[in-house]
């Protein structure tokens, strides 16, 4: 072996040492630079749920009497992420947006568990609607109620932001899922377009205001609970025909209180034959699905960050 080839050989050890010890380097700085911005997560031992609301929070029409989605979706977050979630349920049947706000001042018990919670869950909006159509429903005015409607919604606005401002006072950082509400009577009069355009409106006030006050994200179960089993639009339309043929497309007091007061059964399967209202437990298992979607899809409450 020449001389002139041994020092060739030298250089090249030399280079590939050079360039190997530059890759090593280059990787710490990598997994360094990962570790610093890109902190790992870890499925927190235990989450802290804390569900507010009304009567669909509350779990009423559920026959199982499971406390609704609260119970269901605990039992699927556990499933899926393999950790323990406990929850507490602050639904009340029958309350407004307003009321829901008063039991958060007075009670110094919801103000610890929303501090506490890792995750809020609620329902509102209901009754409020409810306290705004039972007036104007029964006159059939498109006219007069789409302009009471606009003038409620104001008010309602205004009720949520207070509303929402005292969870964030309470609680920064939980997200917050709001479900929205449906028409419970839209199999029976699909076809009236005050009721299901007054809904649609009460959601896109909920779901507006609800993104000033994130983390937060609305999960929208209308057509889901208000079609029920009724998924294809050949399905619905049979729905109208049919509804147009008893009660010539208008909606009297009379019927509605008929619908209500029926028993052991309902065109909506997803629907409570308790009340006609309500969902029954089938009803609550396709709104936990629809949390559930959306709860995985977000689910940094699930995770504690090691890690700078």
């Amino acid at each position: 072996m020449s001389k002139t080839f041994k020092k060739f050989l030298g250089i090249l050890i030399v280079i590939c040492l050079v360039i190997a010890g530059l890759l090593i380097w280059q990787k710490n700085i990598s997994n360094h630079q990962r570790s610093t911005s890109h902190p790992t997560r870890i499925v927190k031992k235990k989450v802290h749920l804390v569900a507010i609301g009304d009567s669909l929070t509350y779990g009423q029409g559920d026959e199982d009497h499971k406390d609704g989605y609260v119970s269901l979706i605990k039992d699927r977050l556990q499933n899926k992420f393999h950790n323990q979630v406990t929850t507490v349920n602050y639904g009340v049947s029958g309350d407004r947006s307003d009321q829901i706000l008063r039991r958060i001042n007075d009670q110094k018990t919801i103000r610890q568990d929303l501090k506490s919670a890792d995750v809020i869950v609620m329902t509102v909006g209901g009754n409020d609607l409810m306290q705004s159509l039972q007036k104007d429903l029964m006159t059939n005015s498109e006219k007069n109620i789409s302009q009471d409607i606009n003038n409620a919604g104001e008010t309602y606005q205004a009720k949520l932001k207070k509303l929402f401002t005292t969870i964030r006072q309470q609680n920064k950082k939980a997200p917050i899922f709001v479900m929205s509400i449906y028409n419970p009577v839209y199999t029976y009069f699909p076809q009236v377009d005050t009721i299901n355009s007054s809904i649609s409106k009460w959601n896109q006030i909920t779901q507006k205001t609800l993104q000033g006050y994130g983390p937060s994200y609305f999960v929208n179960i209308n057509h889901l609970m208000s079609y029920g089993q009724y998924k294809t639009a050949a399905q619905r339309e049979k729905l109208v025909q049919s509804s147009e043929k008893v009660n010539n497309g208008k909606v009297s007091q009379k019927e509605l209180i008929a619908i209500m007061n029926k028993r052991k059964h309902n065109l909506n399967e997803y629907i409570s034959t308790d009340d006609n209202f309500h969902p029954n437990h089938r009803g609550y298992r396709q709104m936990t699905y629809k949390l559930y979607k959306s709860m995985v899809k977000h689910d940094s409450f699930e995770y504690q960050k090691v890690g700078n």
